[in-house]
């Protein structure tokens, strides 16, 4: 029997959105497999967008403690690595020195006396050998093993390249010769050394991720790196995720008459004084006698469930309004149970379209808004009373993902609140400093969901 079917793995309520409510699987010559943990009203909210002709459930996956000790020190040798090959101490942000718990302490501690050891990359890749073996020692790999053979699969597909339980099932399906492509998360994702699965097939946004692929992972055979860019920015070009203005504004109690300023905010661990931040433009905006002209449009982060802009919104909820991103939300609220509605594509695509301007700290927003030729603000300014005392906007903009910038003015600069007016009302259309970075990073985006589909082909 002919093999003609592709099994789609969604770790995240992102790669749903990117992914299945693109052209991605539209069209595609094979049967679509969805394997999953979705509870069953986020499959029925699933299929009413996206034919999908099979759906099988993800088994349990506990990782061993073996596994899990070489993750985690492939994870902080290959950070050792990285900062190496860029010197960019901030890498090493992405390891938590600060665990909890008496054996959580003891058990990375062990990790990180252990990992000048393999400060080598020879040394590395045999952690990585040892981390394959022991994944196919795990029952969850002879189960996974069995699903997809049974099934006559010929292709699985990931939107998430560090998902742990798609280690196993990319190893499984490799080991049964079968296709694998994995997507590249985001920009800012290959420097963090979480690169979980091992495949066949790599897609990347653009040269820039190519070449950072190649340059921490050189292993990776550069005929198996795939630019393909990446479908969540095609929504921008299609005029039907554009809300009618008048719906718009009177869905989400906006004035007409005012230009709108959009607040997006980070997750809490990201950005923990977005709050204050938020407060800061409101009070600018007052003291500039500028409310009259502009109104605060908060679109908080999907997976903040915090409530902690609460108090602000209130208390200034004649100048800030609110579009709550339009997600699916199980019992539990884990991040990785939180799926968008096709309707917040057209909620977040409209926000960018009818605002002038956003502000956030550090955010791919940026992107998003450039799509219009909308200018970004970064906040570049330390709160005086910080919810986090080791936390800094200074330490996020050195992050490796921002070396990426052509240069400073590729967006407006906050440096300060007593800044908020004179930079709010600044109007930069066409930055071509920032088209330019938007190139860098996001490659032929126009046409990724027909380059994705031609390497699934």
């Amino acid at each position: 029997m002919e093999k003609n079917k592709i099994v789609l793995l969604f770790p995240d309520g992102v790669g749903i959105r990117n992914y299945l409510y693109s052209n991605v699987f539209s069209n595609l010559k094979k049967d679509t497999i969805l394997f999953h943990n979705f509870d069953p009203e986020t499959i029925t909210a699933i299929k009413k967008n996206i034919p999908i002709n099979e759906e099988f459930l993800i088994p349990s996956y506990r990782e061993s403690v073996r596994e899990k000790f070489l993750r985690e020190l492939i994870c902080l040798s290959r950070l050792y690595y990285n900062n190496s090959k860029v010197n960019n101490p901030t890498l090493l942000t992405n390891w938590n020195w600060k665990q909890k718990g008496f054996s959580k302490k003891i058990f990375y501690k062990v990790i990180e006396l252990l990992s000048v050891f393999f400060k080598k990359y020879s040394s590395i890749l045999k952690l990585e050998k040892m981390y394959q073996k022991a994944i196919r020692q795990n029952s969850f790999y002879n189960e996974v093993r069995n699903i997809l053979k049974h099934a006559q699969i010929d292709h699985v597909f990931c939107s998430h390249q560090r998902a742990l339980n798609a280690a196993p099932i990319f190893a499984a399906a490799i080991d049964l010769g079968i296709k694998t492509s994995t997507v590249i998360y985001s920009w800012d994702n290959l420097p963090k050394a979480r690169l979980a699965l091992r495949a066949e097939n790599y897609l990347v946004w653009s040269d820039y991720m190519k070449n950072e692929l190649k340059l921490y992972y050189p292993e990776i055979p550069t005929e198996n790196i795939h630019i393909t860019g990446t479908p969540q920015f095609e929504f921008y070009d299609e005029p039907k995720n554009i809300i009618d203005k008048e719906i718009f504004y009177q869905k989400y109690n906006l004035d007409l008459n005012k230009r709108i300023i959009c607040f997006s905010g980070d997750d809490t661990k990201t950005s923990p004084d977005d709050p204050s931040y938020l407060k800061d433009i409101a009070e600018e905006i007052i003291k500039a006698n500028l409310q009259n002209e502009y109104q605060i449009l908060l679109r908080r982060c999907p997976v903040d469930f915090s409530g902690r802009f609460d108090k602000i919104v209130e208390q200034y909820k004649d100048l800030i309004k609110e579009a709550p991103p339009l997600w699916y939300f199980s019992k539990s609220k884990e991040w990785n149970t939180v799926y968008p509605t096709f309707d917040d594509v057209k909620l977040l695509v409209s926000t960018a379209f009818y605002s002038d301007i956003v502000i956030n700290v550090g955010s791919t927003m940026a992107f998003d808004f450039e799509m219009f030729n909308k200018p970004c603000i970064f906040i570049n300014y330390d709160q005086s009373n910080k919810n986090v005392k080791d936390w800094s906007v200074k330490t996020i903009y050195q992050f490796q993902h921002f070396r990426s910038m052509p240069n400073e003015n590729s967006i407006i600069w906050l440096n300060s609140k007593d800044e908020i007016a004179q930079k709010v009302v600044l109007q930069i259309n066409k930055n071509v400093d920032m088209i330019h970075w938007k190139e860098i990073i996001l490659g032929d985006y126009k046409n990724a969901s027909n380059n994705i589909r031609k390497i699934i082909n």
